[in-house]
C-alpha cells in the first residue's frame, strides 16, 4: 500500500509540474502561488532542510551557489557563497537567541575538561576557533563589560557612548564609557548581574555561566607556570586577548595580557583573572572595563 501511495504522489507532482511548470505541496490541493516554482503549504507541519555539523558541511564537494543547510554545531542556517568562497550564516537559533554575534555565527559549543575536573567551553565567547597558540587572534573573542548581555557592545569595533545606563539592558549596542567613580556602565550599580546560569544578562549559552573567582583561581593553581605560557598550556588554552579601556574604549594589551571576568563582586568592582608573560593573579577592577569571558558548565 505504501508503494502505491508513493507512486500516486509522484504522479500527482509530475502532473502539477507538467501543467503549471510549478509544484504545490499542500493538504488542500490548492494551486501554487503564481510567483513560486515550489509552494509548500501547511498549518501544522514545518519544512526541514539538511542538518549537519560543521565538519560534515566542510566535507561537501564543490557546494553550489546558495546551497542551504542547518549547521548543528553553530545552531545557524547557512548558505554557500561562491563570491566569498565560504559558508555564510544568515539566521541563528537555540542558546544564543537574542544575542548579537560579532562574527558570522555564535560561538561553537565544544566542551573541554579542565585539570580541576570542571567542564568549560573550549574557547572564549565570540571566538571563531579555540586557541592554537597564546597569540592566536581568531581565538581572542569579544570583550564584555561586567554584567552586560551580548547586545553588541562586546564587539571589539563597537561604537562608544558616554551616557550611563539606568537599566540592565541598554537599548543600544555601544560600549559605555565610565571615566568617573565608581567606573560602572550602570547607574545605579547592580550587584545581581551575571549570578549563576539563570542570572540576569548571562551571556553564556544555555546551561553555562560565568565562573566564580574561586573557580578561576583553582584553575590557575593547576597551571604548569604562573604566566601566559601556563595559561595556554592548560586544557583551557587561554589566549592573551587584551582588554578594552573603561574611559575611552581603546583596545589595550592585545597579544600581551589575558584578562577574564568572574561573576564575583567586590564592593563596587568585580574580580577577574589576569596573566602576562611574567606573572598571573586575581584582582578586582571597574565593571566598565571590557574583558574576555570563558563560560563554565553549570
Amino acid at each position: 500500500m505504501k508503494k502505491i501511495r508513493t507512486f500516486f504522489v509522484i504522479i500527482a507532482l509530475f502532473t502539477a509540474y507538467s501543467i503549471h511548470a510549478q509544484v504545490s505541496i499542500s493538504s488542500d490541493g490548492s494551486d501554487p502561488d503564481s510567483s513560486a516554482m515550489l509552494d509548500v503549504k501547511s498549518t501544522n507541519l514545518g519544512l526541514l532542510i539538511p542538518r549537519m555539523t560543521s565538519a560534515q558541511r566542510d566535507a561537501i564537494t564543490n557546494p553550489a551557489e546558495g546551497l542551504l543547510i542547518f549547521n548543528t554545531t553553530t545552531q545557524c542556517f547557512e548558505a554557500y557563497s561562491k563570491y566569498e568562497v565560504k559558508w555564510c550564516a544568515f539566521g541563528c537559533i537555540g542558546s544564543y537567541s537574542g544575542a548579537v554575534c560579532c562574527g558570522e555565527a555564535p560561538t561553537a559549543i565544544v566542551d573541554v575538561t579542565s585539570t580541576t575536573g570542571k567542564t568549560w567551553m573550549d574557547r572564549n565567547l565570540g571566538a571563531s576557533k579555540k586557541a592554537d597558540s597564546s597569540k592566536h587572534e581568531a581565538s581572542y573573542g569579544d570583550l564584555y563589560q561586567w554584567g552586560r548581555f551580548a547586545d553588541g557592545h562586546q564587539c571589539r569595533t563597537s561604537g562608544t557612548i558616554s551616557t550611563l545606563s539606568s537599566c540592565n539592558a541598554p537599548e543600544h549596542d555601544k560600549f559605555i564609557l565610565a571615566p568617573n567613580s565608581p567606573y560602572d556602565w550602570r547607574s545605579p550599580k547592580n550587584d545581581n548581574l551575571w549570578q549563576g546560569v539563570n542570572g540576569i544578562n548571562n551571556p553564556c549559552p544555555s546551561g553555562y555561566r560565568l565562573p566564580t573567582d574561586p573557580e578561576l583561581f583553582n584553575e590557575r593553581k593547576k597551571w604548569s607556570s604562573s604566566n601566559a605560557a601556563g595559561a595556554f598550556a592548560s586544557p583551557l588554552k587561554l589566549p592573551v586577548a587584551g582588554n578594552r579601556a573603561y574611559n575611552n574604549g581603546s583596545l589595550n594589551n592585545v597579544g600581551a595580557t589575558g584578562t577574564y571576568w568572574s561573576s564575583t563582586i567586590h564592593t563596587t568592582n568585580s574580580y577577574y583573572l589576569y596573566f602576562d608573560n611574567n606573572s598571573s593573579g586575581a584582582t578586582t577592577d571597574s565593571r566598565a572595563e571590557g574583558r574576555s569571558v570563558r563560560c563554565i558548565k553549570d
